[in-house]
């Protein structure tokens, strides 16, 4: 892609975030949690439920679809785990709702390059740590992308720093 193209797509009037993820995908984000059988588990961008339809049937389950009049930055509801694939239009705002709901887990499927220091410093500085992540590939979807989990009161997996290193 080059870099006219990618800033068109950065800068374009009408976000275009609707992907729905595949299935097994979706199954493997939510194998990565590690939960409880009373843990409310919530879909805060359901579409077409392909990751709320396959949440643990022992455990209660809550979404938001704006295209279906509920807005996830309305919610405003006790909630343990938040698992699904968000828009990477308006991910800093969706990163932020996500601490406001403080649950004990975060986990969210982006493009690799929307990891940033600065994404991993604004949970980290709300006592979320990253605890794990896994890489894919998604056919006809720009890039790699990863699934990234993010718990409260743990520490990151990985390290980094934002120095900029010169010679």
């Amino acid at each position: 892609m080059s870099s006219s193209s990618s800033h068109q797509i950065k800068k374009r009037d009408n976000a275009n975030d609707v992907f729905i993820t595949p299935l097994e995908l979706a199954k493997k984000a939510i194998d990565m949690v590690d939960y409880q059988e009373n843990f409310v588990w919530y879909d805060p961008f359901k579409n077409s439920g392909s990751y709320y339809n396959q949440f643990p049937s022992e455990c209660e389950k809550e979404w938001s679809e704006i295209l279906d009049g509920k807005d996830f930055f309305e919610f405003d509801k006790d909630i343990d785990v938040i698992c699904s694939h968000p828009p990477y239009s308006m991910l800093d705002k969706v990163i932020q709702k996500s601490i406001e709901l403080k649950p004990s887990t975060i986990n969210y499927l982006i493009g690799i390059n929307n990891l940033t220091a600065r994404r991993i410093e604004m949970l980290n500085k709300a006592g979320y740590g990253l605890t794990k992540i896994h890489m894919c590939k998604v056919w006809k979807w720009y890039g790699m992308s990863i699934i990234v989990q993010f718990e409260y009161d743990k520490e990151n997996i990985i390290s980094f720093d934002r120095n900029i290193w010169r010679e």
